[in-house]
């Protein structure tokens, strides 16, 4: 267990050592803008670094050049009220496009619960953006969320799951997704206020836990999101 990590308080994640720094690389296309032409724009929001050399960065245009923190700051400032949360027992490889997508929504926090290392590699670097937090289990995400006022609302489409589709979801809530294959472990329904299910039309019995975990955050913001 690490240092100041206890059963019952989450501690933040830290990043893993072996991603790459940046999204291009060993990813393919080179992506963002070389070095910046002089005279540099001033602020403390720019890195001198990237300025000088360049940011290949997957971020979005008005944050070509800022610092990480810079970023994560500005972040900060507008949030969404929904967290994530993600179930990690099998060190799921869809976790990291879970992570991704809810960077995309601008989620407020994500949550990780069971196993402390999760696989980052299809987060694409994002996690360097969002707050992450980790619990040891779905009982000490419950805790955590009682206490916050913040009702969990599980994603699977197993029997006993109501339709997301005519569901309003809670403007302040967490959104509980389990892994690929299993879905949603029993514990995770047992703390969760509802679970609801996303509807589907084919043969399959299920669809890829990261874009069910899209889905579903999406109607989250078609519900209460500044569009505009």
């Amino acid at each position: 267990m690490s240092e100041g990590e206890t059963e019952d308080r989450p501690v933040r994640d830290e990043l893993a050592r072996d991603e790459p720094v940046q999204y291009d690389e060993g990813y393919g296309t080179e992506v963002g803008v070389g070095p910046h032409p002089e005279p540099w724009p001033a602020g403390e929001h720019y890195d001198p670094e990237l300025l000088a050399g360049g940011d290949r960065r997957n971020v979005v245009d008005r944050y070509r050049y800022w610092t990480r923190e810079a970023i994560v700051a500005d972040l900060d400032t507008r949030r969404h009220d929904f967290h994530v949360a993600v179930e990690n027992w099998n060190h799921d490889f869809n976790i990291g496009s879970v992570v991704r997508t809810a960077n995309a929504f601008l989620a407020r926090e994500i949550h990780i619960v069971g196993k402390r290392r999760w696989n980052r590699r299809g987060a694409m670097v994002t996690d360097r953006y969002q707050h992450i937090t980790h619990h040891t289990d779905v009982a000490a995400l419950a805790d955590w969320a009682r206490a916050e006022g913040l009702p969990v609302i599980g994603i699977d489409n197993l029997p006993g799951a109501v339709p997301l589709e005519t569901t309003e979801l809670p403007r302040r809530c967490v959104l509980l997704f389990g892994q690929e294959g299993p879905g949603l472990t029993q514990e995770a329904w047992k703390h969760a206020e509802r679970v609801c299910s996303i509807a589907q039309f084919g043969s399959t019995r299920s669809i890829n836990a990261g874009a069910a975990a899209a889905i579903a955050m999406h109607a989250w913001i078609r519900a209460h999101a500044d569009i505009g």
